[in-house]
């Protein structure tokens, strides 16, 4: 009770009543969450029952979602001219609680990333991911700036990075997010996104390699080495190697390198067993794209492991990850016949 007392619950009689200073709120996409304005904080569950809800139907008949200035959903109700920030939906809630597996692997092919990170606070925490725009890379920066990380949208293009930003503003307009410039396709890019992070005199907790091109036509970069091989790979093992320092001083930390299953079904080696480096930037006669995207998935698995080694002593993980087959994202946009693949394979593979 003395527990109950200090963390102000004591105070309400219904175990569904809301404890001073906490709120109940609702994200775009209806699920239930609590602000906690004495700390300033948010969690998915209830502070006192413990539940996950989310609200059932959609809006009452007259009713209209809406977003302010400082991207705060608000509701307009039509019929009697009113406006409110309390979403009329929360009076028709459903329990969410999935029942726990009884498999050792806690999650599985339908778990979202907020599924993956619910109950977490990730609040001190500074996370940079590359090619967070848009994909994989949008929907990690958003859960993890939801959940309280300070996120930084590492971006080729600013507009769309900064787009990307106010989209999770408006999901919650207290989330630290910013865009900053890095083009892989430039080595010159890589060094003054390092530089210019490290001015900024912060920890690096979380740094997430998952900007990548596929099925693009051959092309060089301004480092006249080949475009997949550089952004899938070259251009995440020198963001890598110049922020190892921080990383370090930053440990716990980790590096997630976001690779491919596609990795099996390629090689670099010679004949005789040795690596061979014309694979890896091939020219344009020896170039297909799909063998290119491979071999750089490849060198992703081979860079992550070898990273674990070396820095796992200083406190720093590297694990890369597979995010599923055929994943409907931007990634197939450079080619009319692979956005035709992606689109049927769509209704049996993992979305967003």
């Amino acid at each position: 009770m003395a527990a109950l007392k200090y963390a102000g619950l004591e105070d309400t009689d219904s175990e569904e009543e809301l404890p001073p200073g906490w709120e109940e709120r609702t994200t775009k996409d209806g699920w239930v969450y609590y602000a906690n304005h004495l700390e300033e904080k948010t969690q998915w569950e209830h502070p006192k029952s413990g539940k996950r809800k989310r609200v059932a139907g959609g809006l009452p008949y007259g009713w209209e979602q809406e977003t302010d200035e400082n991207g705060q959903v608000y509701f307009v109700d039509h019929i009697n001219k009113r406006t409110t920030y309390l979403d009329p939906r929360l009076a028709f809630t459903v329990e969410d609680n999935p029942v726990k597996p009884t498999t050792r692997q806690k999650y599985d092919g339908n778990s979202t990333a907020m599924e993956i990170l619910q109950g977490r606070d990730l609040s001190g925490r500074v996370a940079v991911i590359t090619g967070a725009n848009s994909g994989i890379g949008f929907e990690t920066a958003k859960s993890l700036a939801l959940h309280g990380a300070y996120v930084i949208l590492a971006c080729r293009n600013m507009s769309r990075g900064n787009d990307a930003v106010q989209r999770i503003l408006t999901e919650w307009h207290k989330a630290k997010v910013e865009a900053m410039t890095l083009d892989l396709a430039s080595l010159h890019s890589v060094q003054l996104f390092a530089e210019a992070f490290k001015s900024k005199n912060m920890p690096l907790h979380i740094l997430i390699c998952n900007a990548a091109i596929f099925g693009v036509p051959w092309c060089l970069t301004e480092d006249d080495l080949e475009s997949t091989f550089q952004v899938n790979h070259l251009g995440h093992f020198y963001l890598v190697q110049l922020l190892e320092d921080v990383l370090c001083r930053s440990s716990p930390a980790r590096v997630v390198v976001v690779s491919s299953e596609s990795h099996r079904f390629t090689e670099i080696k010679d004949n005789s067993g040795k690596l061979d480096f014309s694979l890896l930037s091939p020219s344009k006669k020896e170039y297909w794209a799909m063998l290119a995207y491979n071999r750089s998935k490849l060198c992703n698995i081979l860079f992550s492991n070898e990273l674990n080694r070396r820095l796992a002593p200083h406190g720093v993980t590297s694990n890369a990850v597979h995010p599923g087959n055929m994943m409907y994202s931007s990634l197939h946009r450079s080619w009319w016949v692979y956005t035709l693949l992606f689109t049927l394979a769509r209704p049996f593979t993992k979305s967003m």
